[in-house]
């Protein structure tokens, strides 16, 4: 099963997930640091036969290409003088960033109950709280913690063995018709096997393709909890 997600955005936005989350410098960029979790990244996703558009390939070749120019040795009196190899990346990231953040503005109004919804908590009056969209690359990177010490060669054994996509999705829209939210920390502690896992995983993805459940944050980089889609409608 290839999966097709609509909030993949690109590797710009990868790259500044990565730059984020990790609190790095992006007018000093660690290169080395961010290509190996880069390249973590593009290969669980093929791993889990998530479709990886050639944008993402070619810029894994363009930062080891800068790598490769940050290696060579350079000459003492000409160094100051040469351009540093990141310095059109990073001009990209910020010029992206800026876009991004104007185009989000421009469309908040279309989009902002998909994004954001408040719910009264039992208890209190007029105090809500308020919920992010979390995006794909914070779902495998939580998903690659469950995950941390689990053999490559595992992941192609998921859908023959004792437990299938389709049997996690039912389940877990039968989960959320109990209860309003479940963290995705949960649902994967509560799999028997790793193996279990992987399937939970895959069945969150393609609840979201259709558009059923949303994964959500309080802020970033947090734990992440899993909702029916219908909630982010819930009056502001």
């Amino acid at each position: 099963m290839k999966i097709r997600l609509d909030i993949f955005e690109g590797p710009l936005d990868l790259l500044i997930y990565l730059i984020k989350r990790d609190h790095l410098n992006i007018y000093d960029i660690p290169i080395v640091k961010v290509i190996d979790q880069y390249i973590q990244f593009l290969e669980l996703m093929k791993l889990l036969d998530i479709n990886v558009a050639s944008e993402y390939l070619v810029m894994a070749a363009n930062l080891i290409s800068i790598k490769s120019k940050m290696l060579l040795p350079r000459e003492s009196e000409v160094q100051e003088l040469e351009e540093d190899p990141r310095e059109e990346l990073i001009r990209r990231l910020l010029e992206y960033e800026k876009f991004k953040e104007a185009a989000e503005f421009l469309k908040s109004k279309e989009t902002e109950r998909l994004k954001y919804f408040k719910r009264t908590t039992s208890g209190e009056t007029g105090e809500s709280e308020v919920y992010i969209e979390a995006s794909i690359f914070d779902l495998i990177s939580a998903f690659k913690t469950a995950l941390k010490e689990v053999p490559k060669d595992i992941f192609f054994e998921v859908v023959k063995d004792e437990f299938t996509v389709e049997e996690k999705i039912h389940d877990l829209l039968h989960l959320l018709l109990v209860k309003e939210k479940v963290s995705l920390s949960e649902l994967f502690s509560s799999a028997k096997n790793k193996l279990e896992i992987v399937v939970i995983f895959l069945s969150i993805l393609e609840l979201i393709k259709l558009k059923e459940i949303v994964a959500v944050q309080e802020e970033l980089f947090s734990q992440i909890l899993i909702t029916r889609r219908e909630n982010v409608y819930t009056s502001l």
